[in-house]
């Protein structure tokens, strides 16, 4: 067998193994999701949110920390924040999946109870290993927080435009926000800022999750209006809105910056969440 035939074999062999895994996953994804996901409930959801939203925010009690973090005016004038965890995995063909929760300012500026929401799909490329992403989204406008209200699929791109938020202090940042984009979008991998797009991201309300939780069906649009009061269960995602709110930045110097673009096809492949 010539050196040509038998690297076609090999070339055969693992397009058909990529295929029966890639098969497998999109099974797994379509049917079995729900396994996935299994161990996400709203008060564990509520829990990393606040861890994922403290690493983003500055420390008040450092305040330096604000040239790398939200800028505080951004959260001040912030009508909602999406903030959520993925993960993806997989060789060739790879899976993602993730969950975080929305929470929306009242009219009295407390915040309001949170929705549970995920993100999912299968995608194919060059790819290789595992990546556990953060992102915090900030939403700017009453339009925005009601497309997080409305249930079902919301994909972020389609009738509401994303773009990287500012990060640090001073009038830049607040020149930036004078007419901002309906969403900013903030994200971590592996420690690192990374300036990512989300268009075509699709987000999902997951209504099983705030079920179990609240103990009955309660529509998104009723927990971001202030109609269920909010749990103590996202107390500490609270507190640190209200630190970071009320930081002192007098003394830190003025300097801001947009996180550089990013591939979103790193982490965001095509296709649709599914219901959960």
């Amino acid at each position: 067998m010539s050196f040509v035939r038998k690297f076609q074999d090999v070339v055969l062999k693992a397009q058909e193994q990529a295929s029966v895994q890639g098969g497998n996953l999109s099974r797994q994804m379509g049917t079995g999701s729900q396994q996935l996901t299994s161990n996400f409930t709203l008060e564990k959801e509520s829990q990393r949110a606040a861890a994922t939203l403290e690493s983003f925010a500055a420390n008040p009690q450092h305040p330096q920390s604000a040239l790398n973090a939200i800028p505080r005016e951004v959260l001040r004038r912030a009508k909602g924040l999406a903030i959520f965890t993925v993960i993806k995995a997989g060789f060739v063909w790879s899976a993602r999946v993730g969950s975080g929760v929305v929470i929306a300012r009242l009219t009295d500026g407390s915040w309001s109870a949170p929705s549970c929401i995920g993100t999912g799909g299968v995608g194919f490329g060059l790819q290789i290993g595992a990546d556990l992403s953060e992102f915090v989204i900030v939403l700017n406008s009453e339009e925005a927080v009601k497309a997080f209200s409305q249930g079902g699929n919301l994909t972020i791109g389609g009738n509401l435009s994303a773009s990287a938020g500012p990060i640090g202090t001073g009038a830049a940042v607040n020149s930036a926000i004078q007419h901002p984009s309906p969403m900013f979008t903030y994200s971590k991998s592996k420690g690192l800022y990374a300036g990512v797009s989300l268009e075509g991201t699709g987000l999902v309300e997951r209504v099983e999750t705030n079920a179990a939780f609240y103990g009955t069906r309660i529509p998104a649009a009723d927990l971001l209006s202030g109609k269920v009061p909010p749990p103590e269960a996202a107390s500490a995602l609270y507190d640190i809105i209200e630190g970071a709110e009320g930081m002192d930045e007098s003394s830190v110097p003025q300097q801001s910056y947009l996180p550089p673009p990013a591939d979103k096809s790193a982490l965001f492949d095509a296709g649709q969440p599914q219901q959960h």
